[in-house]
């Protein structure tokens, strides 16, 4: 894989990555207003993008444990970066939003 198709890559993960964050906050925003079903909505379309950052994530996986020699890409690392804490507010949300949830039962 070369630099350049490592970088490119990187910036896949940022994109799906990034996507995903913004579909979070705006189901979070949308619990807040009592819209749950339109949180569940944006929350399983923020999962898709995480599925695909991860199909990204796993053919580099692939290539390096095939031997492929992978360089060191900041670009990549700032996109590993992305993907982690949009997966960690994924797991937020969810507690949030079921908060709402229960709230709203009140």
């Amino acid at each position: 894989m070369t630099k350049e198709e490592l970088t490119l890559l990187g910036f896949e993960i940022v994109a799906y990555a990034g996507d995903a964050r913004s579909k979070l906050i705006e189901a979070l925003n949308a619990a807040q207003k009592g819209d749950f079903d339109q949180a569940e909505i944006l929350c399983q379309a923020a999962n898709d993008c995480i599925i695909e950052a991860h199909k990204s994530q796993t053919g580099l996986l692939q290539a390096e444990a095939q031997g492929e020699d992978i360089a060191f890409s900041v670009t990549l690392m700032h996109g590993q970066d992305h993907l982690m804490t949009s997966m960690l507010l994924q797991d937020m949300m969810k507690h949030m939003i079921e908060l709402y949830k229960r709230g709203s039962k009140k």
